[in-house]
């Protein structure tokens, strides 16, 4: 249904309106709304933000439909007016159109022709609606989805290689803000939030910068990834950056209560699974990693303490010429037959 203002002082025209568009009123095509002058007519918009178009003399007391045009951007940009007036000199159309007009019909109204100028104009502003929302449903798509599902899913076919899983080598980093779970016994719950979204973005950031992506974000935690050339030594860097984004962030202070930012991360490289994993039936599927190397990466995080990076054995060696490490040990983690030894990164 399209809803249809009328601005027009003559109080006939609404009559006729609804005489003439009877039928399309009952079966729910039509839905009009009518003001006396311009005046009038912005707070029928402020009333009905659903209007769709809007059918506006020119000549009206208090506020005329030039005056009117000039006011609708601000009031609805997305309205388009379809004037209808006897003054039908070009300097009055001219005028109209400049002032952003959609069309132009003449009194004594045809209408005929005015129902076909109606659906035209109808048809324009929905196209635009659905331009807009499509807009709209697409940038809450990016804030939700990694850029790289997007690329994906636009690429031609995606449909037919939703269940194609691929081995990977890349390298997976879990993040922990460190104590964050005291706080959310201590503050409001939109306090804790905006600052865990705030935390959240800092992360992000250092990890979009070194090339890498979000798979997740995991209660406190936000897991990333890493692929192609050079992807473990990004990784690292992306992590010694965060730790020094964090270190460097202010206290957090409410009442008594303070809370300075730290984070535990927990580093792996290798192979891994990459598809999507998750529940058909629910049509929720995550586009992500999982295997023994993303495990123990999340184990390792598990396991390091505050403002500590922590790697095993085997990404030492590939990591020791680029990055200072030094030994923490060893650790019987989740799944592991051996300890497990460990290096923290440095620098």
């Amino acid at each position: 249904m399209a809803k249809i203002l009328v601005v027009d002082d003559e109080a006939d025209l609404e009559i006729l309106v609804k005489q003439k568009f009877r039928k399309k009123i009952r079966e729910n095509v039509y839905e009009f709304v009518f003001a006396q002058n311009g005046e009038e007519a912005l707070l029928r918009i402020q009333e009905h933000p659903d209007i769709d178009i809007m059918l506006s003399d020119i000549n009206m007391p208090v506020m005329d439909g030039l005056t009117l045009l000039s006011r609708l951007p601000e009031a609805n940009p997305m309205l388009k007016a379809v004037v209808v007036s006897a003054y039908g000199d070009m300097q009055n159309i001219r005028m109209a159109m400049n002032r952003g007009a959609f069309d132009f019909v003449f009194k004594p109204v045809d209408f005929e022709d005015l129902d076909l100028t109606m659906e035209k104009t109808i048809q324009h502003v929905k196209q635009l609606q659905e331009t807009i929302k499509a807009i709209k449903e697409n940038n809450i798509l990016r804030m939700y989805v990694d850029e790289n599902v997007l690329n994906f899913m636009t690429h031609k076919g995606f449909e037919n290689s939703l269940l194609g899983n691929e081995i990977v080598e890349a390298t997976v980093m879990f993040i922990d803000i460190c104590g964050f779970t005291a706080i959310t016994e201590k503050v409001p719950a939109n306090t804790v939030v905006d600052l865990i979204n705030t935390l959240f973005d800092k992360i992000v950031q250092e990890v979009i910068s070194h090339g890498g992506h979000i798979d997740k974000f995991m209660g406190d935690a936000v897991m990333a990834v890493f692929r192609d050339k050079f992807h473990l030594d990004r990784a690292i860097d992306a992590a010694l950056a965060i730790k020094a984004q964090l270190n460097g962030a202010e206290t957090f202070k409410s009442g008594d209560y303070e809370f300075k930012p730290e984070v535990s991360v927990g580093i792996n490289s290798g192979e891994m699974v990459s598809g999507n994993i998750g529940s058909a039936s629910l049509r929720r599927l995550d586009y992500t990693v999982i295997g023994d190397s993303v495990n123990l990466a999340q184990r390792l995080q598990g396991v390091a303490k505050a403002s500590q990076i922590l790697i095993t054995e085997q990404v030492y060696h590939l990591a020791k010429e680029s990055f200072n490490c030094i030994e923490v040990g060893e650790f019987t983690l989740k799944n592991k037959e051996l300890p497990v030894l460990t290096y923290e990164v440095t620098e």
